[in-house]
This record gives structure tokens, sequence and C-alpha cells, in this order.
């Protein structure tokens, strides 16, 4: 793709990126994350444009690396077609691709899909103030290695959950433990403590690993036995929700 194209595209979404949530994205992906099973030779991804209008696309897979060109990550997948055209109400097919790599056989890797819309110019544009709007939906792509059989939502059992002091030695923080070698995505996560429930900021936590959660003004204070309310997203981004007491 022309250098110059690609550059004004990231542009667009670098400059409207953030005023996306004010409006609503005209295309849609089919699912709220890929499951790529290592035996697979392709997973395809469906988009639909539920909009009146047509509209140009970019996609492309990324490492979590959010400021990166397209042209600038090595991923080991390939996904077709990068840049395409999508008329009103009609549907197109993402064909992703493993093309190797040396990525763990136990325990599941994750990548992200990137779909970038930019609206077509408006009739008379130049003499009217106008402002257009670039969307970019992101999802999670998990590589799952042919050894996983199972769900992540089978794996809830095996977490751990206690209470740790954050570094100032003042504020606490929830951390969840993940034994297992899925990644666990959560849609909602709250403590319950002396009969009011304390909204968290969830984060995925990856396999075999441990995150620390916080409420979003950074004041989570709990006295007396306490207990979390999490949900818990399946491969197909339904919830499954657990309440499990809390270590101290």
């Amino acid at each position: 793709m022309n250098k110059q194209i690609k550059r004004g595209m990231i542009a667009a979404m670098l400059v409207f990126g953030a005023l996306a949530s004010l409006a609503q994205a005209s295309v849609v992906i089919t699912g709220t994350r890929v499951v790529y099973p290592e035996h697979s030779r392709e997973v395809n991804i469906r988009l639909t444009n539920n909009s009146e209008q047509p509209t140009l696309v970019q996609s492309w897979v990324d490492d979590g690396r959010t400021d990166s060109e397209p042209n600038q990550i090595e991923m080991p997948f390939v996904l077709t077609p990068p840049v395409f055209r999508m008329e009103p109400k009609k549907g197109q097919t993402l064909r992703l691709m493993f093309t190797g790599g040396d990525l763990p056989k136990d325990k599941e890797s994750v990548y992200w899909l990137n779909v970038l819309e930019i609206p077509p110019k408006p009739q008379n544009a130049e003499s009217r103030n106008l402002m257009q709007i670039a969307f970019r939906t992101r999802i999670k792509i998990f590589y799952r290695p042919k050894t996983l059989t199972e769900e992540p939502t089978d794996q809830l059992k095996q977490l751990s959950w206690r209470l740790v002091r954050a570094e100032d030695g003042k504020s606490m923080l929830l951390r969840v433990t993940n034994p297992s070698p899925y990644y666990i995505s959560f849609g909602a996560v709250k403590i319950q403590s002396g009969g009011k429930d304390i909204e968290l900021d969830p984060e995925m936590i990856p396999p075999q690993g441990s995150v620390d959660m916080s409420t979003p003004k950074k004041d989570l204070s709990v006295s007396g036995p306490a207990k979390v309310s999490y949900t818990a997203l399946s491969d197909y981004g339904a919830g499954a929700t657990e309440i499990v007491d809390i270590e101290h």
C-alpha cells in the first residue's frame, strides 16, 4: 500500500480516535474476541457496514503497542485484505492466517485485531465546517496451542484473590493470581465488604501470572471479611459470574 495513504490513515486515527466514543462506529465486528486454534489454517472474521454510506477500512494485527504503525509491526499473522472499501449494508470477511513463530506451546498468546474505518468525504465539504471522525475498533486475538482443550471460564476455580498493600504503603490493591495456561478476561470486578460494593477497574490476567486491581480513584479501603464478585468472559463473550472469599 502507498506509504502516503498509510500515514494519512494513521494520522486520522490518532487525531480522531479520542472522539470516536462520542458517536457510533458503522463497521461492526462479529464477536468480541478471536480465538485462533493452533491446528487451524486460517480463521475468518466477519465485518458488517451498517451505515447508508460506503467507507474505507484498514485492518491489521498488533502486539499491544497501540501507537505503532501497521507497517512497523512484525507479527506471526497475515490479515487480508489490509485495505478495502465496504459498501453500505454489506459485509466483508477478513482472513487471519498464522505464518509460524516461536510461540509458547503450553499457554496462550495474545494479540490485537484493529479495524479502522474512515467515512467518505461529504459533498461540498470545502465550503462547510465539518469534522470527520475515523473509528478504530480493537479486539483481542488469542492464539491457543492444541494442547489446550478447555475454555478460559473452566479455570475460574484456580484463581486466587487477596488484598495487598500498594507501594505507597497506604492504599490497598486486589491481587488476582492465575495459575492456568489461559488468559482470563473480566467484564466487571467488585469487592463486597461492610454492606457496600466497591467497583474495581477490571484487567486481563495473563496465564501463570497475576495483576493488581484498584478503584478508578485509587481509594480502595476494606476492613473485615470481604468477598469479590466478578464476571469472567468466555470465548463467545458471555459472562460467568462468581463470588468468592478474599484471602487476607
